[in-house]
């Protein structure tokens, strides 16, 4: 059999177990890749979650010696969902990004992988493979790019014609020469209402991400999130979805080829106060199918704090109240104390007040100050 045969072999399969698109590409290095990379880390753009040296994650054969080409796999998610309850000034709502919706994405794309590459090995023994998705070294983005599966859009997304940016990414290095892919033309032009509606200016310009100033990032993050961007997160609990949603390319797209990728409303869109007093196993067993939930309960209910500041939310001060004096965690602590004074009234006030008297970590202390002066502004 030869290698192409053996190409569209792999293609007939992968349609049979539920791949929305597949590519082939060399494991040559990724030479402009890691100029870029190095350029990143230079300015401290990169988020510090990336996996391994930039030699290996631009140099295939560092992960599996034998590398001669690798195969990349795309799956499409919805965009929209049914049947979306709406928050109220009574019972307000936070929103999971489109990328936590439904099972874990990791888990699905890991398996449509592990079957690619049994289906390698049936065929020959001496086939080697090395899975991965989103957490490997390898950047899923410059595979798919290579691979002919869509463009590297100015929003940092791969941005496929079939589904636009709204896919999951993963690959395969493997020892088998396939045939290469044509990459996909880039068609951005002149567009950049990505870059000019980022809420953070994350993107510096088309096609570079100051990492760490991405509300995707952030939400992700365990300790304090810094002031200038407590007022950008609006009710985000876990990623960020606005430079596609502005996306030209996204208009219209929304598939829903996959079960196991379906929100479940009320956890994607779930209500904010009631998130403050989840135990670990409750998070665990309402949020632990879904990607967003890899950091634990504590950056969600970081977030939930901050979008009831966002929303200036009354109800909720009898709570945040709760956990300024009780939480054992400072984060949560401070947090809470700093949305008091952003909702504002005299019974967050003197609780603050009150609360300063007992409290042992400065850096709690010094959110309290940020509280009362928010109170004093109000």
């Amino acid at each position: 059999m030869t290698y192409d045969n053996l190409k569209q072999e792999v293609i007939e399969y992968s349609r049979e177990i539920g791949i929305d698109k597949i590519g082939f590409a060399s494991a040559d290095v990724f030479s402009t890749l890691k100029e870029r990379l190095k350029i990143q880390a230079s300015l401290g753009y990169q988020s510090g979650f990336e996996k391994g040296s930039i030699e290996e994650r631009t140099e295939p054969e560092r992960l599996l010696p034998e590398a001669k080409s690798i195969i990349s796999i795309a799956m499409a998610y919805p965009s929209r969902m049914k049947n979306a309850p709406r928050g109220t000034r009574k019972e307000r709502r936070g929103i999971f990004c489109r990328a936590s919706w439904g099972k874990d994405y990791h888990h699905i794309l890991r398996e449509r992988l592990e079957k690619l590459s049994q289906f390698l090995k049936d065929k020959n023994p001496d086939v080697l493979t090395r899975i991965m998705v989103d957490t490997g070294e390898l950047s899923d983005r410059a595979v798919a790019e290579r691979a002919g599966i869509g463009f590297s859009g100015k929003n940092c997304s791969i941005i496929t014609p079939e589904f636009g940016s709204y896919v999951y990414l993963g690959e395969m290095i493997t020892n088998i020469p396939f045939p290469p892919d044509q990459p996909v033309e880039d068609s951005c032009g002149d567009c950049h209402i990505c870059v000019d509606a980022c809420p953070t200016g994350a993107l510096v310009q088309g096609g570079q991400l100051n990492a760490r100033r991405c509300i995707a990032f952030l939400t992700q993050t365990k300790d304090f999130l810094p002031d200038e961007f407590r007022g950008k997160i609006g009710n985000r609990l876990y990623g960020c979805d606005t430079c596609q949603q502005v996306c030209p390319k996204n208009k219209g797209k929304d598939v829903h080829l996959h079960p196991e990728m379906e929100p479940e409303p009320e956890n994607v869109k779930p209500k904010l106060i009631p998130l403050l007093k989840l135990s670990n196993r409750e998070f665990r067993e309402r949020f632990g199918s879904m990607s967003g939930s890899w950091r634990g309960k504590k950056p969600i209910q970081r977030n939930a704090i901050l979008a009831l500041a966002h929303y200036k939310d009354k109800s909720a001060v009898n709570d945040l109240i709760a956990m300024m004096n009780e939480d054992p965690r400072p984060v949560i602590r401070g947090t809470a104390a700093w949305a008091l004074g952003k909702i504002g009234g005299n019974k967050a006030e003197e609780a603050i007040k009150e609360a300063m008297q007992k409290e042992t970590d400065m850096q709690v202390i010094q959110e309290m100050k940020k509280g009362l002066d928010l109170l004093k502004k109000s």
